[in-house]
C-alpha cells in the first residue's frame, strides 16, 4: 500500500518521524523494540487526527494490516446512508437543517428549489476564499496536535489564543521554549 498522506510520529514531545506510513510506522516499531518508555503517538499531518496503528510483529506484518485499518478505508470515513429521500447515486445525503423563518422564505424563492440553493450557497463560499478554509484547517491539525502533545508545556494556553487568533508571529514567539522538534513541526503545518 503506499499511502500519499503524510503522518508525523511523537514520543512525548520529540518527533521520531515523519512521511508516509510504509517509513513511519516502522520506525515506531524500531522505537518500540529498543525499549523506550514513551509509547509514540501518530498524527495525520493534513487534519492533527491521532490514529492508531497495530504495531504487533514485524514492521511486513503492520504494513500487510494497513489496508483494512477504519483510517485509510475511504468507505470507513463515509456516514452510514439510510434508504430514503435525496440522490445517494449522486452522492447527495439528506440531513435535518434548523433556519430562521426569514431564510426559509429566501430559499423557497431561489430558482430550482431550496436544497439546490443551499448548495450554492455552500459553493460559493468554498471558492470565495480558499486560502482563509486552508488557513483554519491548518490551525485545527495545529490545535488539535497541541492539545495531545503541549497542553502541560508553558504558554501552551495563550499560544492556543494566538494560534486561533490567526497571530502566527505571536503563536511563534509564544511556542519558542517548547522542544525545538514539535515547535518546528507545529509552525511547518501551520505555515504549509
Amino acid at each position: 500500500m503506499s499511502s500519499t498522506k503524510q503522518f508525523t510520529a511523537f514520543a512525548g514531545c520529540r518527533q521520531l518521524a515523519s512521511g508516509p506510513l510504509e517509513t513511519v510506522l516502522p520506525l515506531v516499531r524500531q522505537w518500540l523494540d529498543a525499549g523506550n518508555p514513551d509509547m509514540p503517538l501518530v498524527f495525520d499531518d493534513a487534519t492533527g487526527t491521532q490514529v492508531d496503528f497495530d504495531l504487533r510483529g514485524s514492521p511486513a506484518e503492520i504494513l500487510a494490516r494497513l489496508p483494512e485499518h477504519p483510517y485509510l478505508t475511504a468507505t470507513a470515513s463515509e456516514p452510514a446512508r439510510p434508504a430514503g429521500p435525496g440522490r445517494p447515486r449522486l452522492g447527495v445525503v439528506s440531513r435535518e437543517v434548523s433556519l430562521l423563518p426569514r431564510h426559509w422564505s429566501w430559499l423557497e424563492r431561489q430558482p430550482q428549489g431550496i436544497s439546490a440553493g443551499l448548495r450554492r450557497l455552500v459553493e460559493d463560499e468554498i471558492r470565495r476564499d480558499p486560502e482563509g478554509e486552508r488557513a483554519r484547517q491548518a490551525r485545527d491539525a495545529v490545535g488539535k496536535i497541541m492539545w495531545a502533545l503541549a497542553g502541560s508545556l508553558p504558554d501552551f494556553e495563550e499560544a492556543s489564543r494566538a494560534l486561533y487568533a490567526g497571530q502566527v508571529e505571536r503563536f511563534a514567539t509564544l511556542i519558542q521554549p517548547w522542544p525545538e522538534s514539535l515547535r518546528h513541526y507545529l509552525l511547518r503545518l501551520l505555515r504549509s
